[in-house]
């Protein structure tokens, strides 16, 4: 089993952790064009040798560094970031467009034209009250 001596934790299994990539200056995603972030992202120089990269204990969500051979894999050194960074960097936040406008309501469809005089209707065509289904009583008790 391979151990890594987490700073916080003491020595773990590497199984607890998580490497994240080498420690490199990240560029501002807010002022950089898309080829300069997409190179940050998805390339990488895999050098041959000694790297400090970050590494994240998974249980505590702990981030610190550490110092690998990649041709041996050997841990030399593990270290709280703060031995290299001084000051966390914060960039501004990205500037996100605004919102469409939400769409109109439909409208309503314009109302029947007013019924002209009953004297138009032929008296047979109008149903009498008789034919008008009746609502059931409504019963005490």
């Amino acid at each position: 089993m391979k151990i890594m001596p987490c700073p916080l934790n003491g020595p773990r299994n590497i199984q607890e952790f998580i490497c994240a990539g080498p420690v490199e200056p990240h560029p501002d995603p807010s002022r950089c064009s898309d080829d300069e972030w997409a190179e940050f992202v998805w390339l990488e120089e895999n050098l041959a040798g000694v790297v400090r990269e970050w590494w994240c204990h998974a249980a505590t969500s702990y981030w610190f560094i550490a110092e690998r051979n990649t041709v041996t894999d050997e841990i030399l050194a593990t270290y709280p970031a703060d031995r290299v960074f001084s000051e966390r960097v914060d960039f501004a936040p990205l500037a996100l467009p605004e919102p469409p406008a939400p769409p109109e309501p439909p409208k309503a469809p314009a109302p029947p034209p007013p019924a002209e005089a009953a004297a138009d209707t032929p008296a047979g065509d109008a149903p009498s009250d008789d034919a008008l289904p009746l609502a059931p009583k409504e019963t005490g008790g």
